[in-house]
């Protein structure tokens, strides 16, 4: 009742004033107006059934809220540390704009990590270091049943979609992929004009829906996807699983969303709703899906094909592996997506507990296949959380042979980590569809930032192997990435892990991996 009568107080004195100004001056009604609101305001408060804070607290229950809203550019700009921050801290946002802008990206007087604290990793330096190679090196993607191999930059543009990038951030990302020749994934969204326009190299992604290549009723249109294949800047072709961020899940676009042009690159109808089902259509067994990568190779006239998986089961993708050796056919790419993966929305907990992270997904993946004897004809590629020279080397040391990067590349184009991506405001015009707020991205500006950020990220990496004594990444070995146990205790990847010889699989499967190699059935992804 107190808190009412404060209220009515309020409304009965702004109406006084506004009575009494009137006879003095029409002018100092102005005066009024404000208690005159703020009366309204409380009595709304008070009267509405939503919020029990403004019923108990009228008027000033609306600074909790405020607060709340700007929480996150609180937390973010005075209140994080500069290595504390979440998904990416201060430091490494730091580094990625300085490299893209072509700054200096050095700090002086010293970490400020916590060295002895559990879980810190470093890399091993030689006491012979080597000279840093003058061209960053290429790894060839192809199998032996490719016919039309391509050499992959060490770091790439990760997949992410026209439609969930705005037109100017794709074309920003794929004209700096163009010249500093590397390779952008499309996502799963389709081949858009803005991934083609740049001229450049590209990996086409195709989902669970099928966009760009799809018939009517939303099922794989082999004649469309052969002809889209043949465009000469598809260099690469990605059959997406699943998504690091949430493995498992499928995704809708509200049909509000789906104008002319989204409509067009995705091959849907405008105006309706599209599902993309959690689950492929064509394939329900390992043995299905690897022959439904070999179509797809010989439907690209032979280009590297691959998929894109987030790991879960050790025994379902050591099914995978099965199914190859006994049809006798590979992918020539697998790119793992580690849980810790970025997206353009998702279930908090999917993004917060399902899937492995990259570091035990890619020890999976890179045994397995070490361990089936199939490791030479297949090269995997890393996506997760790669901002750094750092983070590049330590996922070539756990098995990986390149890296792709989407988050990072974000940032050079403008990205601030507002993670507003899902709402259609994205501040710097990146991740949104409004072209008033996708004007502010210029892509004449952010184009050079994509190609330099690259370089200089892959330019630091080789520096870092050259410290440890290796001129190739092929050369890295578990023993020389190290973490901190505890306060105590430090122990190398080579300790930590278990590491399969080629064929062990095979031959004589360690106590580790037996129940798992006995029970995969290239038949059925049942665990």
């Amino acid at each position: 009742m107190k808190r009412t009568g404060i209220v009515v107080l309020i409304l009965v004195a702004g109406l006084a004033a506004a009575v009494a100004a009137v006879a003095v001056s029409p002018w100092w009604c102005l005066a009024a107006v404000p208690l005159c609101l703020l009366g309204l305001l409380g009595v709304a408060d008070l009267v509405q059934p939503r919020h029990s804070v403004l019923r108990n607290y009228p008027i000033l229950g609306h600074a909790r809220f405020l607060l709340e809203r700007i929480r996150p550019e609180l937390q973010q700009y005075f209140i994080e540390r500069n290595f504390d921050g979440r998904p990416f801290d201060r430091d490494v946002r730091n580094i990625v704009y300085e490299r893209a802008k072509g700054t200096d990206a050095e700090q002086p007087y010293g970490t400020e990590q916590d060295v002895y604290q559990p879980g810190y990793e470093y890399l091993v330096p030689s006491m012979a270091p080597c000279e840093v190679p003058d061209t960053p090196p290429r790894v060839r993607i192809g199998g032996p049943d490719c016919r039309r191999p391509y050499d992959m930059a060490l770091l790439n543009v990760s997949a992410m979609s026209f439609g969930s990038l705005s037109a100017n951030a794709i074309l920003a990302l794929n004209g700096g992929a163009a010249a500093g020749g590397l390779a952008p994934d499309t996502g799963e969204g389709g081949l858009s004009e803005y991934h083609l326009r740049p001229g450049g190299d590209l990996v086409w992604e195709i989902g669970t829906g099928y966009f760009g290549c799809r018939t009517r009723d939303g099922d794989f249109d082999p004649g469309e996807f052969a002809e889209k294949a043949a465009h000469e800047h598809v260099k690469c072709v990605s059959l997406k699983l699943s998504q690091g961020a949430k493995p498992g899940i499928g995704g809708v676009l509200p049909g509000a969303k789906v104008n002319a042009e989204i409509a067009k690159v995705r091959d849907v109808p405008q105006g309706q709703t599209v599902i993309s089902p959690p689950y492929h259509r064509v394939f329900s067994t390992p043995r299905e899906l690897v022959r439904f990568i070999a179509h797809l190779r010989e439907l690209a006239d032979g280009k590297p094909t691959g998929f894109k998986l987030c790991v879960g089961s050790r025994r379902q993708f050591l099914a995978v592996c099965k199914a190859m050796l006994e049809e006798g056919t590979t992918p020539d790419f697998i790119i793992v997506d580690g849980g810790e993966g970025g997206t353009g929305a998702a279930p908090l907990e999917f993004a917060d507990h399902v899937g492995a992270p990259l570091t035990e997904g890619l020890h999976a993946v890179h045994n397995a296949l070490v361990g089936t004897g199939l490791r030479d004809r297949i090269r995997i590629g890393a996506s997760g959380k790669i901002a750094t020279g750092t983070d590049l080397v330590k996922r070539l040391v756990q098995g990986a042979d390149y890296g792709n990067a989407a988050r990072a590349m974000m940032f050079a184009v403008g990205c601030i980590q507002a993670q507003r991506c899902h709402t259609n405001t994205c501040p710097t015009g990146v991740t949104t569809q409004d072209p008033r707020r996708a004007r502010a991205l210029d892509v004449r500006d952010k184009t050079p930032r994509v190609r330099r950020f690259q370089e200089s990220t892959v330019a630091s990496a080789l520096q870092i192997m050259a410290a440890m004594g290796v001129s190739d990444p092929a050369e890295l070995r578990p023993h020389m990435l190290r973490r901190r146990i505890d306060p105590y205790t430090e122990r190398s990847y080579a300790e930590l892990y278990d590491w399969l010889e080629p064929g062990q699989l095979l031959a004589e499967p360690p106590a580790a991996w037996e129940a798992d190699w006995k029970a995969a059935d290239p038949d059925t992804f049942t665990v």
